[in-house]
């Protein structure tokens, strides 16, 4: 498939195609680019105008376009040779088990790495750290949730919280971190789309209504990233202030996807780090060879947040 993926997010943007390049017109700025060279255009824009013929030509050329509402794709539009009946989707549908498990080993094994790494910033002298950079290395059954234990010992610590439980209803720092997932989840899956791969379709979460198992699955090693930016964010206020998902939250929490990091030899921001990442696993799964996927960790990266 062709190597680009477009992403629109000017507040308002006009697009069209002429002499088969993909123009957008942003700001009283205009760029192109050919569309035989595109995978896919994500359209992030709050207002943006969509030419018909780009939709004809984009067809022709066999790319995608994901439509996004709040940065969360509602809409996929596919040229018709693009059917769900395609070598990617088969070979997803039918990954072996050893390779789903592998594959999952090596997400979690990022994770707990990329854990170790934020809780030594926070606390280098902690035992809770000690432990977690120990266990991070370790095959164990337990090892994610273990993991997960240390590492909220250390940032709840911290940031001088007691007794913080990590879940989704249960409110304060809760609250900030769920809207960050957020985040992170929709520029993954945004990731996803643009490289034909189905959410639906994971290797370890399970399947739910309206869910996206494959999301959740790829999001996990970068969700250090989202906790990192947070910790920052309280940790120099009051927790009555802290704690509000405001404005200025929402702006500086969305700016970890901006953050530059070294990924396999590469500088680039956490968005096209997702992009490397997600576009490896579509190659493990076309391939059945775990060893194109490489989850984005502190071992391959300069990354020491900001």
């Amino acid at each position: 498939m062709s190597y680009h993926i477009v992403s629109i997010d000017a507040p308002q943007a006009d697009l069209t195609c002429r002499d088969g390049q993909l123009v957008c017109t942003a700001d009283g700025v205009v760029k192109k680019l050919p569309l035989e060279d595109i995978a896919s255009i994500i359209v992030t824009s709050f207002s943006a105008r969509i030419h018909s013929h780009l939709f004809l030509e984009a067809a022709r050329h066999g790319v995608a376009l994901v439509i996004c509402e709040k940065f969360q794709p509602v809409a996929l539009l596919l040229p018709a040779c693009r059917s769900a009946d395609t070598l990617l989707t088969r070979r997803h549908l039918t990954l072996p088990e050893s390779s789903r498990r592998r594959l999952w080993e090596k997400t979690i094994d990022a994770k707990c790495a990329n854990q170790a790494f934020i809780a030594s910033r926070i606390a280098p002298a902690s035992v809770s750290t000690a432990q977690l950079t120990k266990a991070a290395t370790a095959r164990s059954a337990r090892k994610e949730g273990g993991c997960a234990k240390l590492f909220w010992d250390v940032v709840s610590d911290g940031l001088r919280i007691e007794g913080f439980s990590r879940g989704r209803k249960l409110g304060g720092l809760n609250d900030l971190l769920n809207y960050g997932y957020a985040v992170l989840l929709s520029t993954v899956l945004q990731k996803l789309y643009g490289f034909g791969l189905d959410p639906m379709v994971g290797i370890s979460h399970a399947i739910r209504e309206r869910s996206a198992p494959l999301a959740y699955d790829l999001m996990e090693p970068f969700r250090p990233c989202v906790d990192w930016r947070i910790y920052q964010w309280v940790k120099d206020r009051a927790q009555a202030e802290a704690f509000a998902v405001t404005g200025d939250f929402r702006r500086w929490v969305t700016g970890f996807s901006l953050e530059r990091v070294d990924y396999l030899g590469l500088e680039l921001d956490i968005r096209g780090c997702i992009e490397g990442v997600v576009r490896g696993f579509r190659q493990a799964v076309l391939t059945d060879s775990t060893r194109h996927y490489r989850p984005w960790t502190w071992k391959n990266s300069k990354w020491a947040g900001s």
